[in-house]
């Protein structure tokens, strides 16, 4: 019996595997069809589309297409701009939105959960019915700079940043992963003399290694894929993100395989992102536990 037990073990442990596997298959196939299909001329790239040779290096392969996205469009500008813009988001909008949702959590004062259901209604609210009126305060705004008090953001780093550091979405992960903190911990510290301030630093935050990988990757992504928005606020070449960096390639004649490898370059630093919190999730995965 126990050896029909460990083999039938064996069996469902091998089934599920194998299931995985396909279901990374399927998830990975655009990535590699996107790859293979910028190593070819364009020809050769929609003829291959037919069949199973458009997931394969076979016939015409060079980097001829990369050669020419960069004559074509300031490629390494888009990506640093999108990267600026985005990781700086992504920073502070953990710092605020975490230490907004430990305010929620822990502190008690009055309409506390008045505040808290008006922030997550703005979750219902789709962006572009108050564009509009966003873009017309963001150009009145003064900014004191290197230069001096100017007014209007426009044609900048900030009107990209500022505006969605703080979001419903972000506060409300926060929130419920807050809920779920042994309350006996806070206690704790608060009976050993411990400022609020200490024990969000020293106590919250480093056992919210999960949220924080999960709001930083969702954040990320959101803010990387920006394309209203910065299509509003930019006109100058040197603030354009990546993805508005996109039209120069559906200009005049459009080059299939060039697309295809300026996605190709402009995919990799999300795929590092994701690969870096991932590793960063599970090593909190693992060190995170209350000892005895």
């Amino acid at each position: 019996m126990a050896a029909i037990s460990a083999d039938n073990h064996g069996l469902r442990l091998w089934t599920r595997y194998a299931v995985l596997v396909l279901i990374a298959i399927i998830f990975v196939f655009p990535l590699v069809f996107m790859v293979m299909s910028s190593l070819k001329p364009d020809q050769q790239l929609l003829s291959d589309t037919a069949s199973l040779r458009a997931f394969l290096p076979v016939g015409d392969i060079s980097f001829h297409n990369y050669t020419a996205a960069f004559e074509r469009a300031p490629v390494g500008l888009f990506v640093m701009n999108s990267v600026i813009v985005t990781g700086i988001t992504v920073l502070f909008s953990l710092l605020i939105c975490s230490a907004a949702a430990f305010a929620f959590v822990f502190l008690n004062w009055k309409g506390r959960d008045l505040v808290l259901t008006l922030i997550l209604a703005t979750l219902i609210v789709p962006f572009e019915t108050y564009a509009i009126p966003l873009l017309l305060i963001a150009s009145k705004l003064p900014w004191i700079g290197f230069d001096g008090l100017t007014w209007g953001w426009l044609n900048s780093y900030r009107v990209q940043i500022i505006p969605f550091i703080a979001d419903g979405l972000t506060i409300f992960l926060f929130v419920q992963y807050f809920k779920d903190l042994p309350g006996e911990l806070i206690e704790a510290a608060r009976v050993e003399g411990a400022s609020w301030y200490q024990v969000y630093a020293k106590i919250v935050m480093p056992l919210a290694g999960p949220v924080l990988a999960t709001a930083a990757i969702l954040k990320f992504l959101v803010m990387y894929n920006q394309y209203l928005w910065p299509l509003m606020v930019v006109q100058e070449e040197g603030y354009r993100p990546v993805m508005v960096g996109l039209q120069y390639f559906f200009q005049l004649n459009v080059a299939w395989g060039e697309v295809m490898a300026y996605l190709s370059l402009i995919t990799l630093p999300v795929l590092a992102f994701y690969l870096y919190l991932q590793k960063a999730f599970i090593a909190s995965i693992a060190s995170t536990g209350v000892k005895g």
